[in-house]
């Protein structure tokens, strides 16, 4: 299905001072990811049109339910192949890993640059055949770590045709209702994103303290490697309810890790809220669509279950009911004005207990 491509971010081609080979990463993920559903050069320019009509349109349907005004010229919206999700995440997972690169080059035990180098091929494998694997089950996603070719832009709006139309197809539900539900979503983590200057530059940084935090001691990955591989088994054998990134996380990691799952379910629950909220009046069989796909996310194969769980995916599911539960609390007890108040700066964002307790937020902000 031919797409846009979105732009890399530039490449660095010293393999000795990355962790990860990102152009070995991306050529395996495009030899290992699955073909898109089948379709003729006129669909497939008919999709690409009606998601950028659909985006477009989205607009102004986020911007009347949400009251927020994100700035015109910013954040493109781009529908991108499987291969093109692929790419943006390379140049964007490049970019969250820096400040451990740049650690570790700072490390007395750092590999030498043959070592680094046949690591970094290593990694850049795996990281492949995660991305091949995950290339398919994206519909869309909003991309903070973009930057404009000619100025700075707030990031950009990824729209996956292949999987949209897979999805919609496997859901047996009007095309047109679908992609133009799934456009409300993506619009609405546009405008958050846009619509809130500082919010971009708070995940960034909250996600460098993240990565840069990491343990680089050989003694003390040893031992975290230890207990990983206790924890796994665990997992495995169904006893345990973690996912891969819990188990390498210091306590420092952790209370951060806490904040940016708060931070990350307000937004991914006020994206839900905002197109059910916008869908009955423009996506007539939307009770219909949000049914199905909800039936679909809580499904998956003994295969997909596991990799959900290593992968976080669990997580990310209870991000979307605990996030939704919190903005829908607030809202009735503050309306949307009232609500709006946790874009005001990084002191009004919902803590994680308060995620659980939409009222102690509100008492909190509002007194």
């Amino acid at each position: 299905m031919t797409a846009d491509q979105p732009a890399p971010l530039p490449a660095r081609r010293n393999l000795a001072e990355d962790m990860v080979d990102w152009d070995l990463a991306v050529s395996t993920a495009r030899r290992l990811m699955k073909p898109g559903p089948a379709v003729t050069p006129a669909e497939a320019a008919e999709v690409v049109g009606a998601l950028r009509r659909f985006a477009a349109e989205s607009v102004g349907h986020v911007r009347a339910y949400t009251q927020l005004a994100a700035p015109s010229g910013t954040a493109p919206a781009v529908v991108v192949d499987r291969a093109g999700w692929v790419q943006a995440n390379a140049d964007g997972m490049r970019t969250v890993l820096r400040p451990l690169v740049q650690k570790l080059r700072g490390h007395r035990g750092a590999p030498g640059p043959a070592t680094a180098a046949v690591g970094s091929r290593l990694t850049g494998l795996e990281a492949g055949g995660l991305f091949a694997f995950l290339s398919n089950k994206v519909l869309g996603q909003f991309d903070p770590f973009f930057e404009g070719v000619s100025e700075p832009s707030g990031g950009r709006m990824l729209l996956v045709a292949p999987n949209i139309v897979h999805v919609e197809r496997e859901l047996g539900v009007v095309p047109a209702h679908f992609r133009l539900w799934v456009c409300l979503h993506e619009e609405t983590h546009r405008t958050q994103f846009t619509a809130v200057p500082w919010l971009r530059r708070y995940l960034l940084d909250e996600l460098a303290g993240l990565v840069g935090g990491t343990e680089v001691d050989p003694a003390r990955l040893a031992s975290m490697a230890k207990e990983a591989v206790g924890t796994l088994g665990r997992m495995l054998r169904g006893g345990a309810e973690v996912s891969l990134l819990d188990l390498v996380q210091t306590p420092e990691q952790r209370e951060r890790l806490e904040r940016l799952t708060a931070v990350m379910s307000l937004l991914e629950g006020h994206a839900d809220v905002v197109m059910d909220g916008v869908g009955p009046a423009v996506v007539p069989s939307v009770d219909v669509i949000r049914e199905r796909f909800d039936v679909r996310r809580g499904t998956a194969g003994t295969f997909d279950q596991l990799l959900r769980r290593l992968l976080g995916f669990d997580a990310k599911l209870r991000q979307y009911r605990d996030g939704a539960a919190f903005v829908r609390g607030a809202l009735a007890e503050v309306g949307v004005a009232g609500f709006n108040a946790v874009w005001e700066g990084p002191d009004r964002l919902p803590t994680p207990a308060e995620i659980a307790d939409p009222a102690a937020w509100v008492r909190r902000v509002h007194g």
